[in-house]
């Protein structure tokens, strides 16, 4: 028996991107809201995900600005990293962010429940003594990193370790081939760690342009990150202070740390009293229809927790457009599209794209055009310094429409995210072509590329 009951209109769980977005919304349209965080407001994206990631990215980054500070003839001095000014400013900011999410959350009126939500039934929902019950029930609890079950397995690190480090290691292993397990390779590198990427499969970055991919892997491995592919561990054992890895070629690798980054599972363990889940995939993503709701009436998610895109501007998307359906009476507008979704890799050097990829695209359409343009930009013709970008346009060549754009280089996201509006709208290469290029930059490459 419960010692206290309150009752809502909707109650959300997680308020990460999608959970605090829908809260918002809903209580903004007049609905009467709770919602329900065990751990940091703003989810993994603004605590121990894209933020932070970033921020390390850009640290990591600017060592080659100092090298180019010296090209352009300004003089430099010793430059050495201080591992705990960066944490600590890096968590200052994020307790800031914290508390702006929480006080979003007040003034659009949403109730703040802290604690470990258990859904016990239908429009129920258990927080310690306190029992919640409403006719809506939002699931956004995201995900959690997927650790493999190997020995020593407790002697491995996640990516959210990574932001709250007492030291910087020397020596670390970063096992995935992923988008982050990529970042985290880079930005380690970038820091002055000695990073060995291990990855299972032939190519990192799976999903990605095999073009981006290979650019990607050639560029990284020239900045001086060990790249071995092919390769996974097996067992992992304490050696001092360091840890041995035991890998899959039969070799063995010592380090000082490390990072697993092989994917994130949808975070439902303790969510579901006994007889309360609705129906799972074999993965635990929660399966929803087209307007987002479960097997079980009236119980409803979004973002990661379903696994169907697991972007934080896919998961504010979802969010928006439930909260907009259900409270806001606007039954008429589409839920949102997963076709032409832009995504950027913080990685060094980072990527930007929208589209199909040219293997998707071949499997598509049968008539399909691509061009590409590889170059060192402007920027690091003054010095030694030998990075390139790659730029990439998948056309259909019977409609003449872009398919696909891909970038890999300096401000890539940046770039990106402008000519996804056009890719968005339908834009075909001849509009391309009508664009006039910006002159020098680099992304006029997009609107200058001829057979």
């Amino acid at each position: 028996m419960t010692s206290t009951a309150r009752h809502y209109d909707a109650i959300v769980i997680g308020a990460g991107s999608g959970g605090v977005r829908a809260a918002r919304i809903a209580a903004s349209l007049g609905a009467h809201v709770a919602i329900v965080e065990e751990r940091f407001f703003g989810g993994t994206c603004v605590n121990v995900g894209c933020v932070p990631k970033k921020m390390f990215a850009y640290a990591a980054g600017l060592q080659d600005n100092f090298t180019l500070a010296a090209d352009y003839g300004l003089s430099v001095g010793k430059v050495a990293l201080d591992w705990d000014v960066l944490r600590d400013n890096k968590t200052r900011e994020i307790e800031r962010l914290n508390g702006i999410y929480r006080q979003l959350l007040e003034k659009a009126g949403v109730v703040i429940v802290e604690g470990s939500a258990q859904i016990t039934g239908p429009g129920t929902v258990q927080v310690g003594e306190l029992q919640l019950t409403a006719p809506r029930i939002l699931i956004a609890t995201g995900g959690t990193p997927f650790l493999p079950d190997i020995p020593g397995r407790d002697l491995a690190l996640i990516s959210d370790n990574l932001f709250y480090l007492p030291q910087l290691p020397e020596r670390v292993a970063v096992v995935g081939g992923g988008y982050i397990a990529t970042e985290f390779a880079g930005i380690l590198n970038g820091l002055g760690a000695s990073v060995t990427q291990l990855y299972r499969g032939d190519q990192i970055l799976r999903g990605f342009d095999d073009d981006i991919r290979n650019h990607v892997a050639e560029q990284m491995q020239q900045q001086g990150v060990r790249l071995t592919l092919d390769t996974d561990v097996t067992r992992i054992e304490a050696v001092g202070e360091g840890r041995r890895l035991h890998l899959s070629n039969g070799e063995t690798l010592e380090v000082d740390a490390v990072f697993y980054a092989t994917g994130r599972t949808p975070k439902v363990a303790g969510l579901f009293a006994a007889g309360a889940a609705p129906a799972l995939t074999e993965q635990g993503a929660v399966v929803v229809n087209a307007e987002f709701e479960t097997s079980v009436p009236g119980l409803f998610a979004v973002g990661d927790v379903i696994d169907r895109v697991q972007l934080t501007p896919v998961a504010l998307a979802e969010g928006m457009w439930w909260a907009r359906q259900q409270f806001g009476n606007q039954r008429d507008v589409p839920p949102p599209s997963y076709e032409n979704i832009p995504t950027a890799v913080f990685s060094h050097p980072p990527i930007g794209t929208v589209g199909l990829t040219e293997a998707d695209a071949r499997a598509r359409h049968a008539n399909v055009k691509i061009y590409r343009s590889s170059f060192r930009p402007l920027k690091y013709t003054l010095g030694n310094q030998q990075h390139r970008t790659l730029m990439k346009l998948v056309i259909d060549a019977d409609s003449d429409k872009v398919l696909g754009l891909h970038v890999s280089g300096d401000d890539a996201a940046e770039i990106v995210q402008g000519f996804a509006v056009a890719v968005v709208m339908g834009a075909t290469k001849a509009d391309f072509d009508r664009t006039i290029g910006i002159h020098p930059t680099s992304a006029e490459e997009f609107v200058t590329m001829r057979d």
